[in-house]
């Protein structure tokens, strides 16, 4: 990898926090290649990295998985540069996460996070048919047409929608269920049919359901983690 600043290569690997690295190299208890670094040096794979005279293995870094009950107005961005709001700091996790796709800002829900790379890759190919399942509210009665076109599909940039499940759940509400990840899709099928999203949020992403309060979070389970790593598999 590029060199990055021992600070950061300590928390990518899940070691320890950036401000607990800089105390650490503060009090002398970091070598790189056998001597003491000074503050910000930068360090890759190939440089023999000791901590407290136990060199470090290269197999530090633990896979974090995480379920997130995303408030509107939070941004899926990791880039801090970009949006104040956004959802790595908002989440202020201790080791570095990135959102597994995303959910627009007007949005609420579920959203997974990770560091793992292979898992992230397999959510997000749209050929694999991944559901999510989500709760919409529109600004006048749904009718059953609006159901029906829902479900058959509806033309939006420059593709067709593929055919989805969509049932009534009020006078103005419905539930959906998506195969894939358009942008703004459900908003934007709304739209062409004349209604206007005036809530949405994401109850499911396959085998993983909403079950924490807006702004929460929450490690996924062992049991949660082994059907994705079967997906994997497959």
């Amino acid at each position: 990898m590029e060199g990055i600043r021992i600070n950061k290569y300590l928390s990518d690997i899940g070691y320890c926090s950036r401000r607990q690295a800089d105390k650490l190299i503060e009090e002398g208890r970091v070598l790189v290649n056998g001597k003491a670094p000074e503050m910000g040096v930068k360090v890759s794979e190939t440089d023999v990295i000791s901590i407290d005279g136990k060199p470090l293995g290269k197999t530090e870094k633990k896979a974090v998985y995480l379920a997130f009950n995303k408030p509107v107005g939070v941004v899926c961005t990791t880039d801090a540069t970009v949006e104040k709001n956004n959802i790595i700091d908002y989440i202020n996790y201790p080791e570095r996460i990135y959102p597994i796709g995303r959910l627009d800002k007007n949005s609420e829900g579920l959203i997974l996070l990770t560091n793992d790379g292979e898992i992230v890759n397999k959510i997000l190919r749209a050929r694999h048919f991944h559901e999510k399942e989500y709760w919409v509210e529109v600004d006048k009665p749904v009718t059953k047409e609006f159901i029906e076109s829902m479900q058959n599909g509806v033309p939006i940039l420059d593709t067709v929608t593929r055919k989805c499940q969509v049932k009534q759940s009020g006078k103005k509400q419905f539930k959906i269920v998506l195969t894939q990840g358009l942008n703004r899709q459900i908003r934007r099928m709304c739209e062409y049919l004349g209604y206007r999203v005036v809530k949405l949020k994401r109850v499911r992403i396959m085998h993983v359901t909403l079950d924490v309060s807006v702004g929460k979070w929450r490690h996924l389970s062992k049991a949660e983690v082994a059907v994705f790593n079967r997906e994997q598999a497959g």
